[in-house]
């Protein structure tokens, strides 16, 4: 357990307000309150508690300022609210994350989710962080051994890229992320779980992460059944925790699952405070929202560390081009496709790899590996189109040199795609080129592996 010291109890007594603001709620709307007596202490943005009944104090936001009243999003159930009820206000969002949060599951508002102890850090951050400047910011850095044979080859992941999951439901992107959580070489691991089902969150750290997973990572949580300024905020929460490990000089992984339950909470705040939807029921903000919260990852300026993020898309009914997934495409270093029919027939992770892509490439490979890449991707490619055909009995042997060896090579790579990788990236490539020479004995020599890099 970590011990408390002497910084912890300062920043505790620096938290402590000796006075608050107060005002009364004057009118009860749909969805959203009325508060009178704030307007010019309030700004916009501002975190304020509202005593409901039975004096059970419930958290909001600041949505609207007028000269006589501030609208207010509650977070949670105002059931039996009366005009005339006090409301504090707290003042601005902050979040203060500390180095003994690792191994931890926090709230979105940094209270601990796991029944111990939590201090509290002794450099609040703002929720929605400071740009860094782009000229400083250092290109992507060196590519990261993952534990993906896949990952290590054809779709390479570099120190400081932000790659984006695009799946349904039920696909195995949960499963895919724990993967990366538990394989990806770095200093920290913070794990956004936006709007989670609430069984699920004991499951993915005890069963998924498990002992060795947690003991470099920060989880931050917020369950479907939370309001959507909570489900909204864990993601900047989560984004923040990663910037105070970056702003040390470590490495830090952000897995944030999903960003689409991060839009959707967004969409709700921003249509109860009277913006008008347009993208498909997203309102035009959300462009904003998640380029905003996506470029604040990636390489870090001057001494800082790196943010390497992996961004989760819920793709409903396989539709890449719904405004989410759409936004993401365009702002992110790669983005990878898990496909249902890949899974129904049995094959984890689902890896649509010719859908799939990394924009890291082809400068994090030598040329020997890149020739194995395109070759991989050429014969997969080749296979694909002619799949159909294949499948019905309809190609005879013979008629098309670059098809049969598509055919032949096409069990070794769909197997490879799933092949964890418990050496390095030599290893990964030495197996993709075995799979691309399927008539070759193990251990054989391979002339366009080129020497190991």
């Amino acid at each position: 357990m970590s011990r408390i010291g002497f910084e912890h109890v300062t920043a505790e007594v620096a938290a402590i307000r000796a006075t608050h603001d107060i005002g009364r709620v004057c009118g009860i709307g749909p969805g959203t309150i009325r508060v009178s007596g704030l307007s010019r202490a309030a700004a916009q943005g501002d975190m304020v508690e509202i005593d409901t009944p039975g004096h059970e104090m419930r958290r909001g936001e600041v949505l609207s300022l007028e000269a006589e009243a501030a609208t207010v999003l509650p977070d949670g159930d105002i059931d039996g609210l009366q005009i005339g009820a006090s409301v504090v206000l707290l003042g601005q969002g902050r979040i203060a994350p500390d180095d003994s949060w690792v191994g931890r599951v926090v709230d979105p508002f940094g209270q601990a989710l796991d029944d111990r102890p939590i201090f509290r850090g002794t450099a609040p951050r703002p929720l929605r962080g400071v740009p860094q400047n782009p000229t400083a910011r250092r290109v992507l850095g060196p590519r990261l051994e993952t534990g993906m044979a896949v990952f290590n080859t054809l779709l390479p992941i570099v120190r400081g890229q932000r790659i984006g999951l695009f799946a349904g439901s039920g696909v195995g992107k949960s499963t895919l992320l724990a993967k990366l959580a538990r394989g990806i070489h770095a200093d920290i691991v913070v794990i956004a779980l936006i709007g989670e089902r609430g069984r699920e969150v004991r499951e993915f750290v005890e069963r998924v992460l498990g002992t060795e997973g947690m003991r470099r990572a920060v989880v931050v949580a917020a369950t479907s059944d939370m309001s959507p300024l909570v489900r909204r905020r864990c993601a900047l929460t989560a984004m923040a925790v990663a910037e105070h490990f970056r702003d040390q000089g470590r490495h830090v992984l952000l897995l944030a699952d999903s960003v689409t339950r991060f839009a959707e909470a967004h969409r709700e705040i921003a249509l109860a405070a009277g913006e008008a939807s347009s993208l498909r029921g997203f309102p035009p903000s959300t462009a904003h929202q998640i380029t905003g919260l996506c470029e604040r990852a990636g390489p870090g300026a001057g001494t800082a560390g790196d943010i390497t993020a992996v961004f989760s898309v819920l793709v409903a009914g396989s539709d890449m081009e719904e405004p989410v997934a759409d936004i993401l495409r365009g702002v992110l270093d790669g983005h990878v496709v898990l496909d249902r029919q890949i899974a129904e027939r049995g094959r984890f992770p689902a890896i649509d790899l010719l859908r799939s892509v990394s924009r890291a490439l082809p400068d994090c490979a030598s040329g020997a590996e890149n020739t194995l890449i395109s070759a991989a991707r050429q014969r997969l490619g080749t296979y694909d189109r002619s799949e159909m055909m294949v499948r019905a009995g309809l190609y005879s042997k013979g008629s098309d040199p670059q098809l049969d060896e598509a055919i032949a090579c096409w069990p070794d790579l769909d197997g490879f795609l799933a092949t964890d990788e418990l050496e390095d990236t030599n290893a990964s490539f030495q197996k993709l080129a075995m799979c691309l020479k399927p008539d070759a004995e193990p251990g054989e020599e391979d002339a366009t592996a080129g020497p190991p890099a």
